[in-house]
């Protein structure tokens, strides 16, 4: 990775990087926020807010009950991959009132990370539904937490359904190389994905 003193956004007569959107989405309680924090390179952006007794019977917070914060717009994070790319991110909230933002954030990005959790994999649904409905390429990232199933890749790609070429890797959202690897992964898939998809004239 790029030196973080490294400011892709300051041209000075120089080559600028070019810069690509990208989107972490999933459940409530998988590990958003914690992935944008973890990877960025700059203070992250976050909107979280404190679980109040007003979210009772509004917001599931099964399997995740000590959870005492949530994200209530997005989180924000950037990190360069080298000078000549850029990774925007945007953590989208998890909780079903909040969707209606999930189209506004999908608007120009390129590919997205669905994190997964094993305790609540069906809460991954609706996300993988969302981004094969607008044909956006993503990838699965399970996020290990202590103590949560232990399942392999195929398990989980047979769980969830998915196209045999959706990527489905595992990771730990709380430590920096393994978020990055899963960037990484994901870049890559784009790549491969665009080279060997038709161009139409």
């Amino acid at each position: 990775m790029a030196s973080e003193n490294f400011d892709p956004t300051s041209s000075g007569g120089q080559h600028l990087a070019a810069s690509v959107k990208i989107l972490i989405a999933g459940g409530f309680g998988v590990g958003k926020t914690t992935m944008v924090s973890s990877i960025s390179e700059i203070a992250p952006l976050r909107t979280e807010e404190l679980i109040t007794e007003v979210s009772t019977g509004v917001d599931d917070l099964s399997g995740v009950e000590q959870k005492s914060t949530t994200t209530v717009a997005l989180d924000f994070g950037r990190i360069t991959i080298d000078r000549d790319l850029v990774l925007y991110l945007f953590g989208t909230p998890g909780q079903d009132r909040f969707w209606f933002l999930w189209d506004e954030l999908c608007r120009g990005a390129l590919g997205a990370i669905v994190l997964a959790d094993t305790r609540r994999l069906s809460n991954s649904f609706a996300a993988v539904d969302f981004f094969e409905r607008r044909d956006l390429p993503f990838l699965i990232a399970v996020n290990c937490f202590d103590g949560a199933p232990r399942y392999t890749v195929d398990e989980v790609r047979d769980a969830l359904d998915l196209d045999p070429n959706t990527p489905v890797i595992l990771c730990d959202a709380r430590d920096r190389p393994s978020a990055k690897a899963v960037l990484t992964h994901l870049v890559e898939y784009l790549i491969n994905r665009a080279t060997r998809t038709p161009v139409t004239t």
